[in-house]
């Protein structure tokens, strides 16, 4: 079971508690957690008033949410990195930042032609240089950092300047030097044309300007560095960096318990509406529902999702991976309507196009690129994709000499797509069914399991796509599991086994 306290609860709730983790997990609940949660003020159900939390406490938990997010998107993001970016120079920010830019530069080119030269300005700049060199150094790296701490000695620089006597060429040409040792492949021509600058000052402007960027190549490979230890470690640090925020947010699980109790409703009246169809049926008795498929149930509503909703809180993490996978899945959706619905009508006309399924679609998924946005227009694109399958079968017709579709016909395939945006609409009502189908058959494999459910018929069109949206989507939920299973077995616990609950309450309460 996930949870230690659970060992001596009812038989319900222990059987609760196995469903919704899976073996492989026992260990990181273990580790994780000592007691239930439900004894936790944290308990999104417990019957204490709500806890008022100061400013640093929110900011606590902002920060630990922030941590939480990053370290998650690092490990299961491989193309997760931190990028270079600068205002647009038309911009606003843009224009002030590079007055002020030019202000300071044009400043710094005034003092050192002085004479004799100011180099005040100057020395300041070789002081940040000689601290951002130092800091992509690796620990042990003595003999380096010893010399760019004796060339750049700020203070000796300033008695060469008394003296005016700094060698500021020198200095320049050792700090590209050093930049040259210490930066990543990709920046070896930035090094090339810092050689390549005769003016001073430009100089100085183009270093800070590498120097940026090779702050962020080190950041990069301290990620890529990172990444199999957080991969490694990432059910405990989520889980932990969870409960703390837990703690400090008592609330931070109210959407997820929200979730969790809108799908034991759907399923719910699922059984409900089965029992009053089978005739014999015992009206009377409690229906049994399977905490799993509770779990399931909510994991592939998720597909349907409005976005505009607060998404549950123990699935911010994934929310965009899970936006675009929802809108990969109506992609697909609409291509299978399409599909069926031109092989219902003209389906001996296209039989001899082996490659038609591949044409229909490179032609709709460009249409349908970015379908779940509030401005994009269905109904319009199913237009566009009615007039190019029309325009193909046709020109497969004519090529083999045979008569082309009836402007009848025509009209009556483009609109049978056209009405598939409409609510209800029969094709689409049965694909999304299927597609359903196979997603919760996916669902209920052992996540061990490599092999693929049945494909429903009609989705053959879109089997590849399906499988690998399929298996991304099975991996994110399955991950998901292992971190918050502790999490949703108490929270299934007190929604499906409200009894158990309060007694377990009362026994702890009067043990106290």
């Amino acid at each position: 079971m996930p949870l230690n306290d659970d060992q001596n609860s009812d038989s319900d709730s222990s059987r609760l508690s196995e469903s919704t983790a899976s073996s492989s997990d026992l260990e990181y609940s273990r580790q994780s957690f000592n007691s239930d949660s439900s004894s936790k003020p944290s308990s999104p159900a417990s019957a204490s008033p709500p806890k008022a939390i100061t400013f640093d406490e929110l900011m606590a938990a902002t920060r630990n949410l922030s941590n939480w997010t990053l370290a998650h998107e690092i490990a299961v993001n491989a193309n997760f990195c931190i990028k270079h970016e600068d205002y647009p120079q038309n911009s606003f920010a843009g224009t002030v930042k590079q007055i002020v830019h030019k202000a300071f530069w044009d400043h710094l080119e005034s003092e050192l032609n002085e004479d004799p030269p100011e180099y005040e300005h100057a020395i300041k700049l070789f002081e940040e240089i000689r601290e951002i060199l130092l800091s992509f150094l690796t620990p042990g790296a003595n003999r380096i950092h010893n010399q760019i701490c004796e060339v750049l000695d700020t203070d000796l620089i300033r008695q060469q300047a008394e003296h005016n006597a700094v060698d500021i060429p020198g200095l320049a040409n050792y700090i590209i030097n050093t930049m040259g040792k210490l930066c990543a492949p990709i920046r070896d021509n930035d090094i090339q044309q810092l050689k390549a600058t005769d003016n001073i000052v430009e100089l100085l402007r183009q270093i800070f300007h590498v120097l940026d960027l090779m702050k962020v190549d080190m950041a990069n490979y301290t990620i890529k560095s990172l990444r199999p230890y957080l991969w490694h470690n990432l059910v405990d640090y989520e889980r932990t960096k969870f409960q703390e925020i837990l703690e400090e947010t008592p609330s931070a699980l109210n959407l997820t318990t929200e979730w969790i109790k809108e799908s034991i409703e759907d399923e719910l009246s699922s059984v409900s509406d089965e029992s009053s169809s089978s005739p014999g049926a015992d009206s009377s008795s409690k229906p049994i529902i399977s905490p799993t498929l509770v779990l399931n149930n909510g994991y592939l509503k998720l597909l349907q999702w409005d976005y505009c909703k607060t998404i549950p809180e123990t699935l911010i993490t994934d929310e965009v991976r899970l936006q675009e996978l929802r809108e990969k899945f109506n992609q697909l959706k609409i291509i299978a309507c399409v599909s069926l619905i031109t092989n219902n009508m003209v389906g001996a006309a296209i039989v001899d196009l082996p490659d038609f399924a591949d044409h229909l679609k490179r032609i709709s998924l460009p249409l349908l690129d970015g379908m779940n946005k509030k401005s994009f227009d269905l109904k319009e694109a199913l237009n566009a994709i009615g007039v190019q399958i029309c325009s193909t079968v046709n020109k497969s017709l004519s090529e083999r000499g045979l008569p082309t579709l009836s402007e009848e016909m025509q009209s009556n395939l483009m609109g049978q797509i056209a009405h598939i945006v409409e609510k209800n609409n029969p094709v689409c009502s049965l694909i999304d069914k299927r597609i359903q189908l196979f997603m919760r058959s996916l669902l209920a494999l052992p996540s061990s399991q490599k092999c693929m459910p049945t494909m429903p018929g009609g989705l053959s069109v879109i089997q590849t796509e399906m499988e690998l949206l399929g298996s991304q989507y099975a991996s994110i939920v399955n991950f998901n599991k292992k971190v918050y299973g502790p999490f949703y077995a108490n929270i299934l616990r007190k929604l499906l086994f409200p009894e158990a609950a309060v007694e377990k309450t009362e026994a702890e309460t009067s043990s106290n």
